[in-house]
């Protein structure tokens, strides 16, 4: 007999389906409600180019990303070499993943809560990065920013790329929806 899971509904995702999601039609004009953008995945990248030289760095990086997400991320390998950064074709040089689903919403509402506020000088994170296909994507330059990362166990500091992928098909519509779930853009007339 299969277990029926009994967890809750992360809280974005319920203000999201509640409220959110009419808001969003009606202020984009859309006429079905299957056409309101929504966050589709998270990807987070870190990559390790002197892991080539010091196999323990791509280690603390896997270690890191597994605490901030709870989510074991892929090795990435090097596609092809390059012999003025000594890379070789199959180098261990990265480690990504992509969340989804709860866990999805999860980590996003700890990086707009938690984490972006602590980075140094914080004034907003800039509105124009986004693709032209509504997908935002963002770096940060070391992830002591995530309180799950404990200070004194870390061996650097390393920074991310972290790419928020929605449904949305203009950059509008993209930033419209991060707008409404809260994310953190810089004001006019800032920096």
């Amino acid at each position: 007999m299969a277990e029926v899971s009994t967890a809750e509904r992360p809280r974005l995702r319920t203000r999201y389906d509640s409220e959110i999601k009419a808001k969003l039609q009606q202020e984009l004009g859309l006429g079905n409600v299957m056409q309101v953008p929504r966050v589709e995945k998270i990807v987070v990248n870190m990559g390790v180019g002197r892991a080539t030289q010091q196999r323990s760095l791509l280690d603390g990086a896997v270690t890191d990303l597994t605490t901030i997400t709870g989510q074991k991320p892929s090795v990435r390998k090097a596609k092809k070499s390059i012999a003025n950064f000594k890379l070789r074709e199959g180098n261990e040089i990265g480690a990504k993943f992509s969340l989804r689903g709860d866990r999805m919403c999860e980590v996003y509402h700890r990086l707009v809560s938690l984490a972006i506020p602590r980075i140094r000088d914080f004034r907003g994170m800039p509105p124009k990065q986004f693709d032209g296909h509504g997908n935002y994507t963002f770096g940060l330059t070391e992830q002591l920013v995530f309180p799950e990362i404990d200070y004194d166990r870390i061996d650097t500091v390393r920074g991310m790329n972290i790419t928020i992928v929605t449904t949305a098909e203009t950059d509008e519509h993209g930033r419209a929806l991060l707008n409404a779930l809260g994310f953190p853009f810089r004001r006019d007339g800032q920096g």
